[in-house]
């Protein structure tokens, strides 16, 4: 017997923050959008990480900066500055990155589980790491990342 799971590849989307490379699962993205393109409403009294909210096709959805969310320098916004539109359980939410690079297969078999120490990401949010040639992606944990927001979301309910 062979096992099917050896050959499990998983879709990611590969997004850019400062000189470090993230992935997510490509089957919670909605869409990825310019951010210069969006206009973003601020909301008085959220985390300082939560830009506000867009009119996305008819949907209000928050905004957070991945940046203020993991504590890294910010830096100001320009043409390859993204939104990344994602759905978990229901709940939709905009992460803005630096850029977002590509879309990749991450084979099973290279995903490593979070070392203790990775770098200025709070380990809480690490799902992983996966290494892809001479590329060191870390894989976000977005329950994790966004847990604070669905909170609210689910509070006003």
């Amino acid at each position: 017997m062979t096992a099917v799971t050896e050959n499990k590849v998983m879709k990611t989307i590969v997004f850019q923050l400062l000189d470090k490379e993230y992935a997510i699962e490509v089957d919670v993205v909605q869409s990825i959008e310019k951010l210069l393109l969006m206009t973003i409403t601020r909301i008085p009294g959220v985390p300082s990480y939560v830009k506000g909210v867009i009119n996305l096709r008819g949907m209000v959805t928050p905004i957070v900066d991945l940046r203020n969310r993991f504590d890294l320098p910010e830096m100001e916004y320009n043409d390859n500055t993204r939104i990344i539109i994602v759905n978990l359980e229901n709940f939709d939410v905009g992460l803005i990155v630096d850029d977002a690079n590509d879309v990749i297969d991450i084979p099973a078999n290279v995903l490593e589980a979070q070392p203790e120490v990775v770098g200025s990401v709070e380990s809480e949010f690490v799902a992983g790491v996966a290494k892809i040639e001479k590329r060191l992606l870390v894989m976000l944990n977005l329950d994790h990342v966004l847990r604070p927001i669905r909170n609210v979301n689910t509070d006003e309910n």
